[in-house]
């Protein structure tokens, strides 16, 4: 199992998961820039994603949105701050409505994912941080973290599939 621990934190106003993967860290970075094969590992399984635009190069915006087995679909978007080629990047994340649009009422997220390689392949910390505690007591009753970790596992699937 990838998934080493995902770690809310009310007082930094943060979620920090942690997850290994056997591959180098220039194969993890390429499942995040591509979005062929982000759309695999974006959604937990039950929601899988379409990304609409993704390019990860600063300054660029991703959308996509994730479609619920009801047929419902759940829109958002990247705005891309940084990017370390294959070490790092960091995102804006955001809900968004159906014209991709911030959805009003609703949080966003500073991500930074990190890739670090260790002798197994690589360790990937995720870090997500809100503007409010507000914003992180939203999310996890909405179950961010099943989620995410429900779409981590998915990235060891696709790596043995490489």
């Amino acid at each position: 199992m990838p998934v080493i621990s995902a770690t809310p934190d009310l007082d930094a106003l943060s979620l920090t998961i942690v997850a290994e993967f056997a591959a180098p860290p220039q194969r993890v970075w390429e499942i995040y820039a591509d979005a062929q094969q982000l759309e695999k590992v974006w959604g937990p399984p039950s929601h899988p994603a379409t990304f609409v635009d993704h390019e990860l190069v600063v300054g660029a915006r991703s959308t996509y949105f994730m479609t619920a087995p009801d047929g419902q679909k759940y829109c958002g978007y990247w705005v891309i701050k940084t990017v370390d080629k294959p070490h790092s990047f960091a995102v804006e994340d955001g809900f968004a409505d159906a014209d991709f649009r911030p959805a009003p009422g609703m949080p966003f997220s500073e991500m930074v994912y990190r890739f670090e390689a260790i002798p197994t392949g690589t360790r990937a910390t995720f870090i997500s941080t809100y503007a409010s505690k507000d914003g992180l007591e939203q999310v996890l009753p909405m179950g961010v973290i099943e989620g995410a970790t429900l779409a981590i596992y998915q990235i060891d699937g696709l790596l043995a599939g490489s």
